[in-house]
């Protein structure tokens, strides 16, 4: 450590105090702080000022010294490592993009300043900003827990980007019964006639299930030690996280939509075997289609179905996406089941997401719930007087008693 990175302890006097002062300015976050000596004598301050200098210099300046790759290893192993495998290739991924774009030597590298261009380079990849905002607070919670263990003298602070106004939530949106049939229509276009089967087979298990596309490809009939189904008789259909992909390391049973249960019935049992979903090249040879793999061919299949999901300011147009097909189902139960049911049926980790993504969202379908509701209120034979107790609007309370205006006289409350 060179010595302009070193604190110092110098003595000073204040006009206005009786005793000199020891004065210490640490370069590692710029700040200055004060401490009587309580005495007069110039030889005895300077003597304190060196205790106070060493024992400084061997707490903060030596922990704000610690290499970033030191700091990264510790990380890993005390934190990262008790994760679940998911979280934990999520958390490596938002390092190894902090690395990528600020190359950082020592832990205390990683500035304010420094997190700032880093979200600038994020944001010229062309990551959303939701992703991005996800970047950045992964990494502050790494460097919280550095200041936690007294590796880091303070976090810096940064400024998490937020929607610009009038932008999309979504980087798509949900897509009609109408343009998913264009979509397996134009799988054969894309995959070719033989593996056109398993790919439609796929696309209708993602349109019923609500299920993401990593979770999807790792969907099993039968495996204990990965996501699987679980069709008991006797039982809702359900499915299974085991423990060891938990952060609690307890087995989790997630509800399964009635429809999807019944797609995954019509499959005959001698079948229910391996992954669920086994999407195929077009010569079936090699390996099993990889994540990134079967995200771009499902792009394709959306380009080529004509599917369009958004269109950015520069002109770029985005196809349907598997995620979009996540997005209809979340869309198609937004308007059967309360938010609560719905985080469940998302396995959202927040009802936030729920709410900002699915409910109250698109004010067209709460519109058309609202006029199929008055069209059979009006169809009842007294469309102007509604009854709200039964939740039929008939005219009539849940007793069946009149609501009429004679009745309201008689109470003289007309």
């Amino acid at each position: 450590m060179s010595n302009h990175d070193e604190i110092t302890v110098s003595v000073v006097k204040f006009t206005a105090k009786p005793f000199l002062i020891l004065r210490a300015f640490d370069p590692a976050t710029g700040k200055t702080t004060h401490r009587s000596s309580k005495t007069t004598k110039r030889s005895e301050a300077a003597k304190l000022a060196g205790l106070w200098e060493e024992e400084l210099r061997n707490g903060v300046v030596q922990a704000s010294n610690v290499t970033w790759s030191a700091f990264r290893e510790k990380y890993e192993d005390e934190v990262l490592a008790s994760l679940a495998p998911t979280t934990d290739l999520k958390a490596q991924g938002r390092l190894n993009a902090l690395e990528k774009y600020l190359k950082p030597i020592r832990l205390r590298d990683i500035t304010g300043e420094r997190l700032s261009y880093f979200q600038m380079k994020l944001r010229e990849s062309g990551l959303a900003e939701a992703t991005i905002k996800g970047h950045l607070v992964g990494i502050m919670a790494a460097l919280r827990w550095a200041v936690k263990i007294g590796w880091l003298h303070k976090a810096p602070e940064v400024s998490l980007p937020q929607r610009a106004k009038g932008s999309s939530v979504m980087k798509g949106r949900p897509i009609t019964g109408e343009e998913f049939d264009r979509l397996l229509a134009a799988v054969p276009k894309v995959v070719g006639e033989r593996a056109a089967p398993s790919w439609q087979y796929y696309l209708r298990g993602l349109w019923l299930s609500g299920l993401r596309l990593s979770e999807s490809l790792q969907l099993t009939w039968d495996n204990d030690a990965k996501l699987r189904v679980d069709l008991q008789p006797g039982s809702h259909p359900m499915f299974v996280i085991p423990g060891a992909l938990q952060k609690s390391n307890r087995d989790q049973l997630l509800p399964m939509s009635p429809e999807f249960a019944e797609f995954l019935e019509s499959t005959p049992a001698t079948r229910r075997t391996g992954y669920v979903f086994d999407p195929i090249a077009r010569r079936k040879c090699g390996p099993r289609l990889g994540h990134h793999r079967v995200s771009r061919l499902i792009g394709r299949i959306g380009e080529k179905a004509g599917v369009k999901v958004k269109t950015d300011t520069d002109g770029t147009v985005k196809y349907a996406s598997a995620h979009d097909l996540r997005r209809s189902f979340g869309e198609r139960w937004a308007s059967r089941v309360m938010p609560q049911v719905l985080k469940e049926l998302m396995r959202h980790e927040s009802i936030d997401t729920t709410m900002r993504y699915y409910v109250g969202r698109n004010a067209q379908v709460t519109a058309a719930v609202l006029w199929d509701a008055h069209k059979a209120a009006a169809t009842s034979g007294k469309p102007g007087n509604l009854d709200f107790s039964n939740g039929f609007g008939n005219g009539t309370t849940s007793r069946g008693q009149s609501t009429d205006t004679e009745n309201t006289k008689k109470r003289g409350r007309f």
